[in-house]
């Protein structure tokens, strides 16, 4: 039974039957359904329109008052109890409710469901209440939509002042020190403090163009996000790249492990992975702990929706409550190997996010550090 049938439910007997089938009609094909709580029969009668908005054929639905409620998402349950419980307490004038619900396919949908009790018994208790189920799913995915849109143009916007602030405070520093230098290169008559001059003047020029170099690997990642994905075997790929750092992990005396499952693959660049693998492996190896051998565990985990690769040294650690909000900043330094610039650790987290990818770091000072790379599992078509 459908609350359609409006002389037993609804108590509008003054609506004629055209007016009756016109109202039914323009409900079902609207996304709209309408439902009523009758107390006396303790049930819920539904409408075709709340039915065909979960894919329901069972024609007892709602014989049981909790056959909606059962479907509702559990993380949406405690609001839509409560908003319902808030109107019935006299809270509100209305009861109003977005929820999503369980359809029989077992995909969701958003509902914004609102109601009013229209006639109560004489303990103060709902006897009958009556409203409407709107479909709002689509509403809900532009909605989403829009906001992912509009927190990446902020992060894109918050990335682009940043970048703006790093070109204008290194290059200001460059091109400052190049004047003074030319400045006494002009007013020196020694010939020897003049080549002394000119040395530094070759040093900073060294130093600037290595600078342009670094942010424009930055702009590259930042404005390339289209290229080329392809399938990459992980443990093959990392077997490759531990060929091409032989030499220093002799040279470091270093223990790798590479644990990945080898029918384990990603949708990436490959030139990004191997950057992101390539820099962890250098960094675990160049802050290595000078009183033990470097051991390197190479790890993966994954589900249906990430992939996770952890690359955990036994190095020198970070001091994170310290650095932890700097170190991935560009040309942040935390070590006083002379070797560090700062560059590395920016680099591959512009890399993994422009694959929307994320980079999280765990790290105990004179322990060691794992760096942990989420990504989207991507599969083929």
């Amino acid at each position: 039974m459908t609350f359609f049938n409006l002389e037993l439910h609804n108590g509008f007997k003054n609506l004629d039957y055209k007016e009756d089938l016109k109202s039914k009609l323009a409900l079902e094909y609207s996304s709209i359904g309408v439902w009523e709580y009758n107390a006396q029969e303790n049930r819920v009668y539904f409408s075709e329109g709340s039915i065909q908005i979960i894919g329901i054929n069972d024609p007892d639905f709602g014989k049981n008052p909790q056959d909606w409620n059962n479907r509702v998402h559990p993380d949406d349950q405690t609001k839509y109890f409560q908003d319902f419980q808030d109107h019935l307490n006299g809270k509100k004038a209305m009861y109003d409710n977005v929820h999503r619900v369980r359809c029989e396919n077992g995909k969701y949908k958003w509902i914004r469901d609102r109601g009013k009790v229209i006639e109560w018994l004489p303990n103060g208790k709902c006897k009958r209440a009556i409203g409407t189920h709107t479909d709002i799913t689509i509403l809900k995915n532009n909605e989403k939509k829009i906001n992912n849109a509009l927190t990446i143009a902020s992060e894109q916007n918050n990335r682009l002042k940043n970048f703006a602030h790093i070109v204008t405070h290194n290059l200001k520093q460059h091109t400052g020190n190049l004047e003074s230098l030319l400045d006494f290169y002009q007013e020196e008559t020694n010939d020897n403090e003049k080549a002394n001059i000119f040395n530094h003047l070759l040093t900073l020029s060294s130093s600037l163009s290595k600078t342009i170099k670094d942010l424009n690997n930055i702009v590259s990642v930042q404005t390339n996000k289209n290229k080329r994905v392809e399938k990459i075997y992980i443990s093959n790929e990392v077997d490759r790249i531990l060929n091409t750092l032989d030499y220093v992990i002799k040279e470091s005396n270093a223990i790798i492990h590479n644990n990945i499952n080898k029918k384990l693959y990603i949708l990436y660049n490959k030139s990004y992975f191997e950057s992101i693998v390539q820099n962890l492996l250098t960094n675990a190896l160049k802050y290595k702990h000078p009183d033990r051998d470097p051991v390197i565990h190479i790890d993966s985990t994954f589900n249906h929706k990430t992939i996770e690769l952890s690359v955990a040294d036994n190095g020198t650690g970070i001091d994170l409550e310290k650095f932890g909000k700097d170190i991935f900043g560009l040309y942040k330094t935390f070590h006083p190997n002379k070797d560090s610039e700062g560059v590395g650790l920016y680099l591959i987290k512009n890399q993994i996010e422009s694959f929307n990818g994320q980079i999280k770091v765990e790290s105990t000072l004179g322990k060691g550090t794992t760096f942990k790379i989420i990504a989207p599992n991507l599969r083929e078509n």
